[in-house]
């Protein structure tokens, strides 16, 4: 995801911007041109620079802490730390206890990998100066990973000395957000996002913050606001297509999707980005297309094997059980031992036993039929033997070999239909109810097709135990009679 260049702000200058417009201005100090000039000779030609820097901190200047810390800065900045070092002494001779030189010795230290220290310099220049509020900051920067719970207890130490200062939100924001507690994240962002202190990044963080915490809507209200201003920012319509998708608003997610992957200015299309677009399309019932993205998707990161199940269900919703087959068992097969479970088998058997009963009589041969049937049950009985506790595996056998056997001449389904009623009774629960009732519905018309009239009245009766508006059960006994 693409983040335009952050605005840095000034910390102690006492400076308000309120849109764009600078109200007060600290003066600028007049050594601050001879520091300018360091900053451009250090790289083009240090020898120059180092003797400018001395012209300027002769006399009374050796003991301008701001300027020393300046001239010290101006090397770190420019990737120099030896030399910052050599200034920083100077800085101190100066005046050890100015919380800036606290500050300095820490950013040195942060240059240098070193954290710990850095943030024990930090935590100096407060002690030296409890509302230097950029050591409070910079401690949590250097903290936000390695130790979010700390940058965060320094922020809100913060915010309790300043309660009205955004930086220190705009900071815990960006702690919440890299450390996935996006809620929070979004909650904080808030404080500040429609302040001159948010950036395009924040606005960005915090729509995703939203996105990530399942709120789609606010998080489109402020995705519309970024594409307001840039109608080509490629995360912004990454985002626009994300949320009007999971909105089911998907009209407006392929308008979206066509301004993210034509109309965006350098974007990375990522995996996700291709996995999205093709659940968008198999919504949309563009079922080719959708398989087409899916496949991008792979080829982004081939890890990601539920986008073959994904796949399968694009195949299954187009009729196309073959290649539903085939998509889903590339899928189970990259399971790793322990997700191969009954479940995911069971949508095997599933698919197995659609192509099986699929009324398309063109796409779908009678010599295919009963060999998807067959490979269907193969695998219930799998699920029966992986799942004894589970009624559906004998269920779906009972089925499949209903289809089998469609007139019932056979009784195929019949000893499977007795042991799910067998283990639905044992359970004793209403939610099996209506399980309960096809399996007697099979076995009443088993019984009925073999003039076993006495038996076959025992299971319409049960059935009108259940239901006694049972229309079929009714029928049945009317019939007997």
């Amino acid at each position: 995801m693409n983040a335009n260049m952050k605005c840095k702000l000034l910390f102690c200058m006492g400076a308000l911007l309120l849109s764009g417009t600078l109200v007060a201005q600290t003066p600028v100090p007049e050594w601050q041109a001879g520091v300018d000039k360091v900053k451009s000779l250090i790289k083009t030609n240090p020898e120059q620079a180092s003797e400018t820097a001395g012209e300027l901190l002769k006399g009374k200047n050796k003991k301008n802490v701001s300027l020393v810390v300046s001239v010290a800065r101006a090397y770190l900045d420019a990737g120099k730390p030896a030399e910052a070092e050599n200034y920083l002494k100077a800085a101190k001779k100066a005046d050890s206890k100015d919380a800036s030189v606290s500050v300095l010795e820490g950013d040195i230290a942060l240059a240098g990998k070193d954290v710990g220290r850095a943030c024990q310099l930090y935590e100096q220049a407060i002690y030296f100066n409890p509302d230097c509020k950029e050591a409070y900051l910079k401690y949590a920067r250097a903290y936000k990973l390695a130790s979010p719970s700390q940058a965060i207890d320094k922020l809100q130490q913060l915010k309790s000395l300043a309660p009205d200062y955004l930086e220190a939100d705009k900071e815990l924001a960006g702690v919440y957000y890299a450390t996935n507690r996006f809620g929070k994240a979004a909650e904080t962002y808030a404080k500040f996002i429609d302040t001159p202190v948010a950036t395009e990044d924040d606005i960005l963080k915090y729509a995703f913050a939203l996105f990530l915490n399942h709120d789609f809507e606010k998080s489109l209200e402020v995705v519309r606001k970024g594409l307001q201003k840039n109608g080509r920012h490629a995360a912004f319509n990454r985002l626009a297509m994300y949320n009007y998708t999971d909105l089911k608003r998907y009209d407006e997610a392929e308008q979206a999707a066509n301004a993210f992957f034509n109309a965006s200015d350098n974007a990375d299309y990522s995996y996700l980005d291709y996995r999205y677009y093709g659940a968008l399309l198999s919504a949309l019932k563009k079922y080719d297309q959708a398989v087409a993205e899916y496949g991008k998707a792979l080829e982004k990161d081939s890890d990601q094997v539920d986008i073959w199940r994904e796949i399968a269900d694009a195949y299954e919703l187009k009729n196309d059980y073959a290649q539903a087959i085939t998509a889903y068992q590339k899928y189970y097969d990259a399971l790793s031992q322990d997700k191969k479970t009954a479940e995911s088998l069971f949508q095997l058997g599933r698919l197995y036993y659609g192509q099986g009963t699929s009324s398309d009589t063109l796409s779908v041969r009678p010599a295919d039929r009963v060999t998807a049937l067959q490979a269907a049950d193969s695998v219930f009985a799998l699920v029966a033997r992986q799942a004894p506790d589970s009624y559906l595996g004998d269920m779906w056998r009972a089925r499949t070999n209903s289809a089998i056997d469609p007139e019932t001449t056979e009784g195929l389904a019949k000893p499977y239909y007795e042991k799910v009623a067998e283990m639905l009774l044992a359970k004793n629960e209403p939610r099996y109810n209506s399980a309960l009732i096809e399996c007697y519905s099979y076995l009443g018309y088993y019984y009925l097709l073999k003039s076993d009239y006495p038996v076959s009245k025992e299971y319409w009766n049960k059935i009108l135990a259940i239901d006694p508006t049972n229309a079929t059960a009714k029928k049945a006994l009317d019939g007997i009679k």
